[in-house]
C-alpha cells in the first residue's frame, strides 16, 4: 500500500498525478496537469492548477492557490509551469501564479517557508531555504537567492534580486538589487551592513566574514563608483567563493544596487571588525 489518503470531498481531476503517501484533505481541488510527488500534503480548500509540480514532502496549507493564470495582461494562453521543491511549507492564502511566455517557469526551491498571504508572481525564481514572512509580495521576474530572508509586509519591485544570505527587515520597499550576505530594511531601504549573525549561524568562517566586510566597505563606504569598487575588490580582497559571488552579483545587476549609504557608522563598523579580529586571533 502507498498510504495515500484522499478525503471524499476533495476534487482530483482526471490527469492529475498523485504520488505515494500523499494526503489530500477536504475540499481541496487538484486540476488535471498537476503532479504531487511522494509525501505531499494538501490541506483543506487549497487549489492547485496549471502545469504544476509539487516536490516530495511539501505541505500546502488551507486556502493556498498555486499554478493559476498569471495576473500579467500579456498572457495569451501559452503553456507555462510552476515548480515547487521538496520539503517546503506553503502557508495559508499564499498565491503562486504561473507565467506568460511559452515554457516559462515559476520556481520555488527546496526547504522554503512561505508564510501566510505571500504572493509570488510570474517568472519569479526563489532559491533553496528561503524564508518569506507574512504578506511578502514579489512582482514579476524577481529572484531570491538561496537562504534569503524577507521580513513581513515587504514588497519587491519587478526584475529586482535579493542575494543569498541577505536579510531584509519587515515593511521594506525594494526597488533595486540587494547584494548577498547583507542586512537592511526600510522604505526607502537603508543598508545596515553584513548579515553577520546570519552568516555565523550558517557556519560561514570568520576569515570569510572578514573578507566580505572588506568587499562591503569598498562597495558601500569608499565613495568609489561601483565598477571601480569591484575592480579594487578583485585585486585587494582574497578571492574566496563568497567574495567572487559578491563581485559577480554586483556586476550582473541590471536595475542597479540598492542605496549606497549605510545606517551603520564608521565607529560601529570599526568596532565590529575589532571584535572579529579578536575572535580570529584567538583561534590561531
Amino acid at each position: 500500500m502507498n498510504n495515500t489518503r484522499i478525503h471524499p470531498t476533495a476534487i482530483i481531476e482526471e490527469g492529475a498525478q498523485i504520488g505515494a503517501g500523499v494526503t489530500i484533505e477536504a475540499y481541496a481541488v487538484i486540476k488535471p496537469n498537476v503532479k504531487l510527488c511522494d509525501g505531499v500534503v494538501v490541506k483543506s480548500h487549497a487549489y492547485i492548477d496549471g502545469h504544476t509540480t509539487i516536490g516530495e514532502g511539501t505541505v500546502i496549507y488551507p486556502s493556498a492557490s498555486i499554478g493559476t493564470k498569471t495576473q500579467a495582461l500579456k498572457y495569451r494562453g501559452e503553456k507555462t509551469f510552476v515548480q515547487i521543491g521538496k520539503n517546503c511549507e506553503i502557508r495559508e492564502f499564499v498565491t503562486i501564479n504561473s507565467s506568460f511566455e511559452e515554457n516559462s517557469t515559476v520556481k520555488v526551491g527546496d526547504n522554503c517557508l512561505i508564510m501566510a498571504y505571500c504572493h509570488i508572481a510570474h517568472h519569479c525564481e526563489v532559491g533553496n531555504r528561503v524564508i518569506m514572512s507574512n504578506n511578502v509580495n514579489l512582482a514579476g521576474h524577481v529572484t531570491l537567492e538561496d537562504c534569503a530572508i524577507i521580513g513581513g509586509m515587504s514588497a519587491i519591485h519587478q526584475f529586482s534580486r535579493v542575494g543569498r544570505y541577505a536579510m531584509v527587515g519587515g515593511l521594506s520597499g525594494i526597488s533595486r538589487d540587494i547584494p548577498p550576505y547583507s542586512l537592511g530594511a526600510g522604505n526607502p531601504y537603508k543598508m545596515g551592513g553584513l548579515n553577520i549573525i546570519g552568516l555565523k549561524r550558517n557556519g560561514v568562517s570568520l576569515k570569510t566574514r572578514k573578507e566580505l566586510s572588506k568587499a562591503f566597505k569598498l562597495t558601500y563606504r569608499s565613495g568609489l563608483r561601483l565598477e571601480e569598487a569591484l575592480e579594487r575588490i578583485s585585486k585587494e580582497v582574497e578571492p574566496l567563493p563568497e567574495v567572487q559571488h559578491w563581485i559577480s552579483f554586483c556586476r550582473s545587476s541590471k536595475r542597479g544596487l540598492i542605496c549606497q549609504s549605510s545606517t551603520v557608522s564608521d565607529d560601529e563598523m570599526d568596532q565590529i571588525e575589532k571584535e572579529e579580529e579578536k575572535a580570529y586571533t584567538a583561534i590561531q
